[in-house]
């Protein structure tokens, strides 16, 4: 039951496959930041990885590994059962400035050519549901690169199934809706989905979720600002929150092995808001009660130039995480999300340590991949959990 975890980011697949009983080889990754909290999390404190010694335990580009490592990769033939993860989707997302010519599409032709050199049983895509849509060609659409990623697989003699999946059917307290595909060389992808959603019900219970539905408060209501604060661990000059007690049997199971009360939680420092911006917050926290979009009075008056700025609600999921915590105001206090909080909804366990920085800015976009942004691009390892269980039994 090994894996390879390609485009790893911080770790949520691979955190998911480790608790569905698989074991990686290596994982692949390319920027230093997000490697570093797979390696904090799964490798340094958890040996889930046998990894190679051919292979620097190091973040790396899957196109060196590709150039220069072609013959390691080919002598794993047989040996590997399972390639999981896939390209970046910035440049498909609906969500962000979605460009056919965003030189990271092109990783897609890496990802089947490792797909050809490996030659793996079964692989697992993820990516975003604008992956399936095709980018605008005058007045035409182009093809989907889900289209096209399917016929490539198919001509390497893979079985493939795609379909979209909202991720807040299965236990995540977020409407995430992601392109899940799935090839096999026994012809039974189909039977991946059907499985998937037949399990849920078994996996919740296994779980003690007693819930099918997780909203927002029953994933981060033991984490108010209103609980408490001490000195940020990890940050000077910056307040951090302490537990309150458990209130969900979500709650309960993101804490196993966590103190009950007044502890800090890990990455949960508190952005320090101007007062201008906690009034604005508040503002649109009370209009946001009686009403579902924010007029433009209200945008006028505080400034409102970004497209959304939206109000949580308590009592469903949350819309889909983006990378860019500032998108959000928390349900019931004037202030933006924290790290545990989004890492929270991602499903990550408070147990899981995320490292670098939490925010970054002007041309350092580009290069640094901070805490929100890690978690915002992860799979969540809930869902990705009760995928491994299902592709276990696929092999």
């Amino acid at each position: 039951m090994r894996y390879i975890d390609l485009f790893s980011g911080c770790g949520g697949l691979a955190l998911g496959l480790h608790n569905a009983g698989w074991k990686g080889l290596f994982a692949v990754e390319k920027s230093k930041d997000a490697f570093l909290t797979l390696q904090h999390n799964l490798i340094n404190k958890n040996s889930n990885f046998d990894w190679p010694d051919w292979l620097p335990k190091q973040n790396h580009d899957i196109n060196n590994i590709i150039e220069e490592h072609e013959e390691k990769l080919k002598l794993l033939r047989g040996k590997i059962s399972l390639v999981a993860g896939g390209p970046p989707c910035q440049g498909f997302s609906m969500a962000g400035r979605r460009k056919e010519k965003d030189e990271r599409n092109q990783l897609i032709d890496s990802y089947i050519k490792f797909i050809d050199l490996v030659q793996p049983q079964i692989l697992f895509f993820e990516n975003v549901r604008g992956f399936t849509i095709g980018f605008k060609q005058g007045n035409k659409r182009g093809e989907a690169y889900s289209v096209y990623v399917v016929r490539e697989l198919e001509k390497l003699g893979y079985d493939v199934k795609g379909k979209i999946v909202d991720f807040s059917e299965y236990g995540i307290p977020q409407k995430r809706q992601r392109f899940i595909l799935v090839g096999t060389k026994k012809e039974n992808a189909g039977q991946f989905f059907n499985l998937l959603a037949h399990n849920r019900a078994d996996f919740f219970k296994s779980k003690n979720l007693e819930k099918d539905t997780t909203s927002l408060s029953d994933a981060i209501s033991d984490l108010l600002q209103s609980n408490g604060t001490k000195e940020s661990p990890d940050t000077k000059n910056f307040q951090a929150g302490i537990y309150a007690k458990a209130t969900s049997s979500y709650q309960k199971l993101m804490r196993q092995n966590k103190p009950l009360t007044n502890e800090i939680a890990n990455s949960h420092r508190f952005a320090k808001h101007k007062e201008k911006t906690v009034e604005k917050f508040q503002y649109i926290l009370d209009y946001g009660r009686a009403n579902k979009n924010i007029s433009d009075e209200i945008k006028a008056k505080y400034n409102l130039k970004k497209r959304t700025v939206v109000p949580l609600c308590c009592n469903s999921p949350t819309p889909t995480l983006t990378t860019l915590p500032d998108d959000y105001i928390h349900y019931c206090e004037p202030r933006i999300l924290t790290v545990r909080e989004y890492a929270r909804i991602q499903s990550f366990p408070d147990s899981y340590e995320f490292q670098g920085s939490y925010t970054t800015g002007g041309e350092r976009r580009k290069i640094d991949v901070p805490r929100y942004t890690q978690i915002g691009n992860a799979i969540p390892p809930l869902f990705a959990e009760q995928a491994g269980i299902v592709l276990r039994g696929m092999v």
